[in-house]
């Protein structure tokens, strides 16, 4: 979870152990990140990458959109610098960011016009740039898939894609294929997220129907599996994670790693 040169190299090298095809990176502090140091681990190990955040409260766009943008060229620009293709997440937002009541028109505004500056700046970089709902406990602004094709259709941006998480879609969704279904014509990227987000296949999520509604919108986009296992404090506080959700980091990359795989293999969405 924290993208320094021993961090980047302890993860690429890992990544190509356990013959993973991309890397998502957190980039919580892109200004402190050594983007040459990270492309060249890419580039020599041949790993593509994307990019994850949510935003600093100081920056959160429904309150200070000037100050999210200007956090957003940064991360982007990073981004591209370090070689990866897309930066996605809670670029809307920050984890934790809830004001006890439905997101107000003037705050869904600001996120529009933070996510328009963002798409236009993106572009120019050559990058894609995702929005990732994320649970009711986590913000009050972007819960399920409707809701965020809802903010893509009015940002329009066409480099702008709706990135699902299974862990969020099993508290929000009323079923994960409808989340994949509502999303289906913008969805690109998905976590694949265990219900306490440790090891994939221990807990309750439906991987059938996950699996199912993907094969069946013929989806051709990135398959992460995300576990949160070993993270800084300000990101536990803000997941609400206090005790750990697998036994170790082996425990989710030899058991949830190939049950994540045989399941994509059976139902024809990796060779």
């Amino acid at each position: 979870m924290t993208w320094d040169r021993a961090g980047a190299e302890r993860a690429v090298a890992a990544a190509v152990h356990y013959d993973m095809d991309f890397l998502e990176i957190a980039l919580l502090t892109p200004d402190k990140v050594d983007a040459a140091h990270t492309r060249d681990l890419l580039e020599r190990n041949e790993m593509r990458a994307v990019c994850s955040l949510g935003l600093p409260q100081e920056v959160w766009a429904s309150v200070n959109p000037d100050g999210a943008i200007d956090f957003l060229k940064l991360a982007l620009d990073k981004t591209q610098e370090m070689g990866a293709e897309a930066l996605s997440g809670v670029i809307y937002g920050g984890i934790g960011e809830r004001t006890g009541v439905p997101p107000t028109e003037g705050e869904l505004s600001n996120v529009a016009r933070v996510m328009e500056a963002a798409a236009a700046h993106a572009k120019t970089r050559g990058l894609l740039l995702g929005v990732e709902p994320v649970n009711r406990y986590e913000t009050h602004l972007i819960n399920t898939a409707r809701q965020g094709v809802e903010m893509i259709e009015r940002v329009g941006a066409e480099n702008v894609f709706l990135h699902l998480d299974t862990y969020h879609m099993n508290i929000e969704e009323k079923g994960a294929a409808n989340g994949i279904i509502d999303g289906r014509d913008h969805i690109r990227y998905i976590h694949l997220s265990e219900s306490d987000r440790g090891t994939p296949g221990s807990g309750c999520c439906d991987w059938d129907e996950i699996y199912g509604a993907l094969a069946a919108i013929n989806f051709k986009g990135g398959l992460a599996m995300e576990s949160f296992i070993n993270m800084p404090p300000e990101v536990a506080f803000g997941l609400s994670v206090w005790r750990p959700v697998a036994e170790s980091f082996e425990e989710v990359m030899e058991n949830g790693l190939p049950f994540l795989r045989n399941k994509a293999r059976q139902y024809r969405l990796v060779d």
